[in-house]
Formats: C-alpha cells, sequence, structure tokens
C-alpha cells in the first residue's frame, strides 16, 4: 500500500510543496494528492492589479500538475478528522472523504477585519480572484459616474495601509487617474518601514493624487460612505478593506493546537506539535524564524516554510536526516504601480533598516520575480531526477480506504 500524501490547498506553498514532494519522492511508494477549492491557480501577489483592470494569468491546475502523478481534487475542504486521518471534501458531485498518513495544511488566509460593521456587506477586498474581480466589475462602473459635482470620477477609500493596502491605492490610483483615491491608515503611514522609505512611499502617493489619512480608525462602513472614529464620514463608491488576513477556522475545529488567530502551532520542521502526521505550510502555520520571532503571512515566509517541510517529510519518510533551511525574513518588496516600488531591508529583530531601495528599477525587479514564481508553479517538478527516493522499509500500511475515498480517487487522477 502506497504512502498517502495529501496536501489541501494550491497557492504559492500548496502548490510548491506538492511538486516538490513529487519530484523528489519515488510513486512506487507514494501517492500525492492536491485539494483545491478552485480549479486554477491563483496569483495572489498579483491580485490588486487585477482588481486594477490588468491581465492576470490563471493556470489551470490539471495542466500544471499534468505529467507529474499528483492527483488533483477540485473541491472545497470542509472537514478535517485527524484522528480518523480523513478530510472531508464537497464538491458538485456531492463531495467524500480522502484518507491520508501524511496531511499538508496549505489552506491559506483570507480578508480579516469584515466584522467591523457594515463591512462584510458593502467592502470589497483582494485576497481572492472572485473578490478581486467583483472590485474590478465596481471600478469599471465608476468612471465618469453620472450625479457627481463637477463630472469627475467615483471614489475609492482603501481601508489599511499594510503592504495590501498600499499597493491596491497606487495601482488603482495609477491605473484608473480618474478616479479619487483616499489611503486610511491607523497610525502613520508605512509605519513598520524606515524614515527614507516612509518618504517615498508619501511622493509616490502624492505623486499619484492619492489622499492619505493618517491615525484614523473605521468604526463601519455604508454603501456610499465610511465612518471613522473621529467622527469623520468619507464619501466613497467603492471601499476596499485591506485591514489585515484571517484563517480558516477548519483546523482549530479538528482540534489542532492553534494560536488565537487560528494558524497552526509547528515545530522547527513545520510540523503540527499536537498531530506529527500534520504540517501546515504558508500563511497557515505559526512558524517561529531563526530570529526566535512568529514568521509573518507573505509569500517570503511560505518560501522558507514550504521548503523546511519539503525536507522534513522527505527526511522522514525515507529515513534521513532533517536539513534544516534558513527561516529568515529579511525584505519587503512593495510595488507602487507599474514603474515604482520600494525594497524595505529587514533586521533580524524583524525591524526594518534604515536601507532601501526605491523607484522604476525596483518595480521591475518585483514584475520578474512575480513572473518566476508564476513559471516556477506552472512547473512544480522541473529538473525533476530518473531516481527518485524511496520510502524507508518500503511503503507503508494504512487502513483500507473507504469506498467514496477510492471512488474519488479514481475519478480525479491527473492526465499522466
Amino acid at each position: 500500500m502506497k504512502h498517502r500524501i495529501v496536501v489541501l490547498g494550491a497557492g504559492y506553498a500548496g502548490a510548491y510543496v506538492a511538486g516538490t514532494l513529487a519530484r523528489r519522492l519515488s510513486p512506487a511508494d507514494t501517492e500525492i494528492t492536491v485539494v483545491n477549492a478552485v480549479p486554477d491557480f491563483v496569483q495572489r501577489m498579483r491580485l490588486h492589479q487585477l482588481a486594477a483592470g490588468r491581465h492576470v494569468d490563471a493556470p489551470q491546475l490539471a495542466d500544471v500538475f499534468a505529467g507529474t502523478g499528483i492527483r488533483l481534487r477540485v473541491a472545497r475542504v470542509t472537514v478535517v478528522d485527524p484522528e480518523r486521518q480523513v478530510v472531508a471534501v464537497a464538491d458538485d458531485g456531492g463531495g467524500g472523504e480522502l484518507g491520508y498518513d501524511t496531511l499538508v495544511y496549505a489552506l491559506g488566509s483570507r480578508g480579516a477585519g469584515l466584522a467591523v460593521p457594515g463591512a462584510a456587506e458593502h467592502a470589497f477586498d483582494v485576497a481572492a480572484r472572485p473578490s478581486a474581480l467583483r472590485l474590478r466589475e465596481r471600478l469599471d462602473s465608476m468612471v465618469g459616474m453620472v450625479g457627481q459635482d463637477r463630472g469627475e470620477g467615483g471614489r475609492v477609500v482603501v481601508v489599511g495601509d499594510g503592504l495590501t493596502g498600499i499597493e491596491t491605492a497606487t495601482e488603482i490610483a495609477e491605473a484608473r487617474p480618474g478616479l479619487s483615491v483616499t489611503l486610511v491608515a491607523r497610525d502613520e503611514l508605512g509605519a513598520r518601514l524606515s524614515a527614507g522609505a516612509r518618504s517615498h512611499l508619501r511622493r509616490a502617493c502624492d505623486r499619484l493624487g492619492i489622499t492619505v489619512l493618517e491615525h484614523t480608525i473605521v468604526e463601519a462602513v455604508e454603501a456610499t460612505r465610511v465612518l471613522c472614529a473621529d467622527g469623520a464620514a468619507l464619501a466613497s463608491d467603492a471601499t476596499v478593506w485591506a485591514a489585515g488576513f484571517a484563517v480558516s477556522p477548519i483546523a482549530a475545529v479538528a482540534g489542532l493546537e492553534v494560536t488565537e488567530s487560528g494558524q497552526i502551532v509547528v515545530d522547527r520542521t513545520m510540523r503540527s506539535v499536537s498531530h506529527p502526521n500534520v504540517y501546515a505550510v504558508g500563511d497557515s502555520a505559526y512558524a517561529i524564524g531563526d530570529n526566535g520571532r512568529p514568521l509573518p503571512m507573505s509569500c517570503a515566509s511560505a518560501a522558507c516554510i514550504g521548503r523546511q517541510a519539503v525536507e522534513a517529510i522527505v527526511g522522514r519518510l525515507t529515513g534521513r536526516a532533517i536539513a534544516n533551511t534558513k527561516l529568515i525574513y529579511t525584505l519587503n518588496h512593495i510595488s507602487l504601480g507599474r514603474r515604482d516600488g520600494i525594497l524595505q531591508m529587514i533586521g533580524g529583530e524583524g525591524q526594518a533598516k534604515p536601507k532601501f531601495l526605491g523607484g522604476r528599477k525596483v518595480a521591475r525587479a518585483k514584475a520578474g520575480i512575480l513572473a518566476m514564481s508564476l513559471w516556477a508553479t506552472s512547473h512544480p517538478t522541473f529538473g525533476m531526477p530518473g531516481r527518485k527516493r524511496h520510502l524507508a522499509g518500503g511503503p507503508r500500511t494504512r487502513p483500507t480506504s473507504t469506498v467514496a475515498d477510492t471512488a474519488a480517487q479514481q475519478a480525479t487522477h491527473a492526465t499522466p
């Protein structure tokens, strides 16, 4: 019986882990199944560009995993049962259960803070492709809106000045100059950046005509305005909520040890501290970096977390020593539209260093990184060696699969 590895989620982290495991483990001993709610790969780092009107590729996962031996199941994860070692999923066919011997939890995150009154009903976000497309449709309808006092375009309010909020506000302002864009910052604009980077960011906002409101707390969102704690009411035809991210409650409900935010608590090898055959990667993992601080939710964190998880899974299954990869967060790379950006270096204590780079070259470098990330995801087993590692002692035994599990796997095997 083959050792069953199930990967939940095919974002940057999940796709990388699945592809790398397929490259390094023998298919004679293991079978890898990826479960994802949608059939395409979502370029999460480019959703603000998609919302602003740019074309963003979304490769079909069936094509991404074709020829890799990885099984794809397009379905929504509803329940993880670590005691029975099964995952319940729902799809158009009614769903079923998938059994696993090793589980990789990579369900990512979604927009947070929508508990603010009216935010869930009236605000848009760029945390998922469908929501980014809804915002895009709204922006399309706003240009040249009838009824504006001076014939000007609509008004966009972006709440939150983290990396997502900054990139969203600047992208919309550059791509749609007819719109009035306001960026609401809870503290000083770009408070986590160095003094030089903050000055560069402020100049970029001025150049793009973005109104910045600092030290402002949003208390409620209505259909046509945003209400602030200081009594201000901001007119808004489209409110974009970018005030942080939250993870799915599935892990907590499953009984895995999680933080208050719902992230899975893992050890140095990305293995759940409560369930040793479960690994967490990407935004779902509460991982401590080499500096003793939690790694932030980011693509850069997902990369080093994913590499460590692969090393641990391969090492344990094949009886080899587990290599410790670096768990470091060294920089923030922020796009400010197509022609400007900020590269902020981060020190060992997680604080911004005085050194930063800004300008067109930084924007080009960020575009190159995004292109490289898409290529790497679209070629998950590139460089696959002719000889792969077998499991120590041969394939591991497991309980007999359920009928639903077996039928689902046969029906969803990726094209060889």
